[in-house]
């Protein structure tokens, strides 16, 4: 093995910058006292060497790891194969980087997991966590409320017992249902169906309940539980046209289940939209735009979400509280950020 040069330390950049060992520590570790004339010295002298602060010092100093959890509460082949929380970590990773901050990607293939996740957060390996796909029976939040993380929620929290302070964020999950549904109608469709996603989950109870805000008492074998995947659509959509050979609309729960209700609907030789129009939510272009036809879907930001949470816990973790919401948020309470969605309108409906 060839030998790599040695790492420059505090001493060199002092001896280069012509200052204190002490003052070098100050400048790199973000503390106060220098002047200014002194830190252009010493962040030169930094440059020049490529001095590289150790983190492990740098955080007995600063009590901060730069360092987000980021925890999904789904199995791994859930993950990869879903763009929405490509979507989700790409904003995620970009707040990130812009504060010098690692991601830790956590994944849970199940309960058995979730111990190991709680180990690991109260392990003071990272300075707090970004946490979302929760089901209402997760008991994730409350182990990490118990290892005493800062933790910010992706989505509604679905817990009533009103005993935990949470700070999320969210889309307008009913309000977006109801305009896709009164979409619909508004063409004219008598025997509008819901696929709905997981219902242990928020955001599909939320659309579900946008859904029947439009719908009121409608024949309730047109709402057919699914799962926010293609298969699951094509299964739900199965099911609903044997129960329902007349159904002439579908809102789909997100745009995978809609993907999958669409090839249904081809296999069953129905047109689309003559015969049986299709909205979807999410506006994931990967999905909507190649869908055939193009999907007419609910937008929601995905990608603005991460970045509203991991600004929400940057922020807090300044301020050790993460309970205020960054200036340029959305309105919404001091504990949660809901962002407005809007209908993207193409082939499909």
């Amino acid at each position: 093995m060839s030998k790599t040069a040695p790492r420059p330390t505090l001493e060199a950049v002092a001896a280069r910058a012509g200052v204190s060992r002490a003052t070098v520590s100050r400048v790199v570790n973000g503390g106060d006292g220098v002047r200014e004339p002194l830190v252009e010295r010493v962040r030169r002298a930094v440059e020049e060497l490529g001095y590289v602060p150790n983190q492990a010092a740098r955080s007995l100093v600063t009590k901060r790891h730069d360092a987000v959890a980021v925890v999904i509460a789904e199995p791994e082949t859930r993950v990869f194969a879903d763009p929405f929380f490509g979507l989700q970590l790409r904003g995620i990773s970009k707040e990130l980087t812009a504060h010098d901050n690692q991601l830790v990607l956590l994944l849970t293939e199940g309960r058995d997991d979730h111990a190991r996740v709680a180990r690991y957060l109260a392990g003071g390996h990272v300075d707090g966590a970004l946490v979302f796909s929760l089901h209402l029976d997760d008991p994730l939040p409350g182990l990490i409320q118990g290892a005493g993380v800062p933790t910010v929620f992706g989505g509604r929290p679905g817990w009533s017992d009103g005993t935990r302070d949470v700070v999320y964020v969210d889309s307008d999950n009913r309000g977006g249902a109801r305009e896709a549904v009164r979409h619909l109608v508004g063409l004219g469709r008598g025997r509008v169906a819901h696929l709905t996603g997981p219902l242990d989950q928020t955001s599909a109870a939320d659309r579900l309940e946008g859904f029947r805000d439009v719908m009121g008492d409608a024949d309730p074998r047109l709402v057919v539980e699914s799962d926010f995947t293609p298969g699951g659509g094509e299964r739900a959509m199965r099911e609903l046209l044997d129960r329902c050979p007349d159904v002439d609309a579908v809102f789909a729960a997100n745009d995978l289940t809609a993907s999958g209700a669409l090839r249904v609907l081809r296999e069953r030789g129905r047109r689309v939209p003559e015969d049986v129009a299709v909205v979807g939510f999410d506006d994931m272009l990967p999905v909507a735009e190649q869908t055939d036809p193009p999907l007419t879907t609910v937008r929601q930001d995905i990608e603005e979400m991460g970045r509203i949470m991991t600004r929400l816990l940057l922020r807090g973790l300044d301020r050790r509280t993460p309970h205020a919401a960054p200036d340029d948020a959305p309105d919404g309470s001091p504990s949660g950020v809901v962002l407005p969605t809007t209908l993207v309108r193409r082939a499909s409906a």
